[in-house]
């Protein structure tokens, strides 16, 4: 438990009440025996089993690492270690920095979307009193059966119901704080409906063009939340949120062999004031890959449209190279419209995540950037 504060203090400045929620909840009696964990700089996931090897499974449970307890929404077995992960105990400084966003005080009345493995509720119900003020709402009905179980285990009572977090929970609202543990492009109306003004709403942000962000939201008496993007928070999405199915097959009229002579990492390396700024000028999503294949050294881009799986394309790096490769399926312009939104970035200035804001109404959402008048989108 030392070693995990040790790792919590680097992350901005965590209070203390939330070091003293980490120290008092143990984080083991929310982990499965068996756990998948997929590293970052190897890329190789790997099991961690209590049964097997309990001195590897103490040792993760208690460092900062996320842990996978569900692959595709159940059906996968986690000894698969294949497929996509829909439900973690996420990493301890994630959630430590998220709650340290959220600023909970005794006494709010805390709605968190996405029970999980039940951790963070337990931490909740901590911060602000075991008297009902914590309600968590959790989608997946085998999930949510078994974070009961976990916070039964620690004595932690929050107000536990199964069912859609975006619509939040209107029969146990007011909020005075909404802490949200998936990732979402659209911030639902709901959250905001129903907070009292002043509120505060934390959120990962992922709207799935590079990184994704963290998003401080404070309710205003008009009826609209207003905030920025303090840093990084990347979670799992929302299930109605998620992107489309995988690309299918077009014919040979919709695909284009085109150049350009931007290099895909000018756009892939981008610092996450660029990222931001690209999803909302254009909608559009992104992901890389650096594995070479077999005509040598390669980095690969891809771009589509999440709202369209006919929609996206491919731009591939290679050394000593003037014209890079541009692959397009359909008809929409998508590379020039990511490199265009780039160099509207540059040309405000290369502002940082910091400098962009988000304004949530009743009839959608805007990014902004230094103040909620200058509308990028």
């Amino acid at each position: 438990m030392d070693r995990l504060i040790a790792d919590l203090d680097p992350v901005g400045d965590i209070r203390d009440v939330v070091k003293q929620a980490v120290r008092a909840v143990p984080r083991h009696l929310f982990i499965p025996d068996v756990g998948l964990i997929s590293p970052r700089k190897t890329g190789t996931a790997f099991l961690i089993d209590r049964d097997a090897d309990p001195g590897a499974w103490w040792d993760t449970v208690y460092s900062d690492t996320s842990i996978v307890t569900q692959l595709d929404d159940g059906a996968t077995d986690l000894s698969e270690m294949t497929g996509e992960y829909t439900s973690s105990a996420s990493a301890p400084s994630t959630v430590a920095d998220l709650l340290n966003l959220l600023d909970p005080d005794p006494g709010h009345r805390v709605l968190e979307v996405g029970t999980g493995t039940g951790w963070t509720a337990a931490l909740l119900s901590r911060l602000v009193g075991e008297h009902g003020e914590v309600t968590s709402v959790e989608l997946d009905a085998t999930v949510a059966e078994q974070a009961a179980k976990n916070l039964a285990a620690v004595g932690a009572r929050p107000h536990l119901v199964v069912g859609d977090g975006a619509a939040a929970c209107p029969q146990r609202a007011p909020f005075d704080r909404i802490h949200v543990t998936c990732g979402v492009r659209t911030v639902p109306y709901a959250w905001v409906e129903q907070s009292r003004p002043g509120a505060v709403i934390v959120l990962p942000y992922c709207p799935g063009f590079g990184t994704n962000h963290a998003v401080r939201l404070v309710v205003m008496p008009d009826g609209t939340a207003v905030g920025r993007f303090p840093g990084f928070a990347s979670y799992m999405m929302m299930r109605s949120q998620r992107g489309t199915p995988d690309r299918p097959p077009r014919g040979p009229g919709d695909k284009h062999h085109l150049t350009t002579r931007i290099d895909p990492r000018t756009i892939a390396y981008a610092p996450a004031g660029a990222d931001l700024a690209i999803s909302a000028l254009t909608g559009l999503t992104s992901n890389g890959s650096g594995e070479p294949d077999e005509d040598g050294d390669l980095y690969r881009l891809w771009v589509s449209d999440p709202g369209d799986p006919y929609s996206w394309a491919a731009v591939d790096w290679r050394p000593d190279t003037v014209e890079y490769k541009l692959f397009q399926v359909g008809e929409r312009p998508l590379w020039d419209e990511v490199v265009d939104a780039y160099f509207q970035w540059v040309s405000w200035g290369e502002p940082e995540r910091d400098r962009f804001g988000m304004t949530v109404a009743s009839e959608g959402q805007r990014i902004w950037l230094d103040f909620p008048e200058r509308i990028v989108k």
